[in-house]
């Protein structure tokens, strides 16, 4: 045994002595003019505007202040939200159910499902919310009893239904049907292995979808939903064909109207429209990055640094190591 240790070869690691250093890399920042002078322009052509919007009389900056906060506008912009919240909740409600139906194996409701989106999606918001309107002339009595004989129970739907809920109607069943094709993305976005695993743990559908697909699904499902919300707040302003006049655009045009002065309520309603706005971007950040946690890597933080940098070079005194040696000892 020792013989054999004796017989090979001796091998050596040279390491670089300290005193032999090379001379430190320095890197040195790419510049680009062009970006710069693309900023500067930018900056200045808003800058303009900014000061040409605010020496203009035709904005009517006077009245945008006297405006802004009047009661009518504050109260048109509850009801404002109040549209979006509504038709949004009944949305997303009425689209997971029409996404489970795309899914399902039954032909005939995956086909009811297709018949809803296709006819949703493909007519224009505006002209669904004017048939809305119009409901009340085209079923002018609500009939309870059995179909083609006489009704047990006759109401008059001009009585029955508020314009604000035929609005509120009008908005969500459209948006159900993007609603429906956002959670069908999301679902078929889990992998099939989940609900196989699901299954064979022993749990019902409605526990799978609830527990396993739907927690997963929502990575996907946020971000689009987002901007949805975002969508539905600005399409409130169509609900005058309802009519209902009480959102925050109509009522901004009926006060212009009253002023002889479109100009500075279109502005007031526009800083309502912001302020929402930036306030549901930021509730969408943070949905965004709660259900977002564990996938993927985070971006790495750029560092500030000098023009120059330095890599140093560790070094040690040369050392020859005989390994036979160390062997026999």
């Amino acid at each position: 045994m020792s013989s054999s240790r004796d017989d090979r070869p001796v091998t050596r690691e040279t390491v670089l002595p300290a005193g032999d250093e090379p001379e430190p890399i320095k890197a040195i920042r790419l510049k680009h003019p062009g970006r710069i002078v693309f900023a500067v322009i930018l900056v200045a052509a808003l800058a303009i505007f900014v000061i040409d919007a605010a020496q203009r009389p035709a904005y009517g900056w006077d009245n945008f202040a006297k405006f802004v906060f009047d009661k009518r506008i504050s109260q048109a912009a509850g009801f404002t939200l109040l549209l979006t919240i509504y038709s949004m909740l009944i949305a997303i409600v009425l689209g997971i159910t029409l996404a489970v139906m795309r899914l399902s194996d039954n032909p005939v409701v995956k086909s009811v499902a297709w018949l809803y989106l296709w006819i949703f999606r493909g007519t224009p918001v505006y002209v669904q919310l004017v048939f809305w309107g119009l409901i009340t002339t085209i079923y002018q009595t609500i009939d309870i009893g059995i179909p083609f004989t006489q009704p047990w129970i006759s109401i008059e739907s001009k009585g029955f239904i508020d314009v604000f809920w035929l609005a509120v109607i009008g908005l969500a069943l459209n948006e159900a049907a993007y609603m429906a094709e956002i959670v069908r993305a999301g679902i078929l976005s889990v992998d099939q292995g989940q609900e196989e695993a699901s299954t064979a743990l022993g749990m019902s559908w409605i526990q799978t979808m609830r527990r396993v697909i739907i927690p997963q699904a929502m990575r996907i499902i946020i971000p689009p939903t987002g901007n949805e919300v975002i969508s539905m707040l600005k399409t409130t302003s169509l609900v005058t064909a309802v009519p209902f006049s009480f959102d925050l655009y109509g009522r901004a045009r009926d006060i212009s109207v009253e002023i002889y002065d479109p100009i500075p309520l279109l502005l007031v309603a526009s800083a309502w429209y912001l302020a929402f706005t930036s306030v549901l971007m930021v509730g969408q950040y943070f949905l965004e990055k709660r259900f977002s946690r564990g996938v993927g890597q985070a971006r790495p933080e750029k560092k500030g640094g000098t023009p120059t940098e330095t890599v140093p070079i560790v070094t040690a005194p040369a050392t020859v190591v005989d390994r036979g040696e160390e062997e026999k000892r």
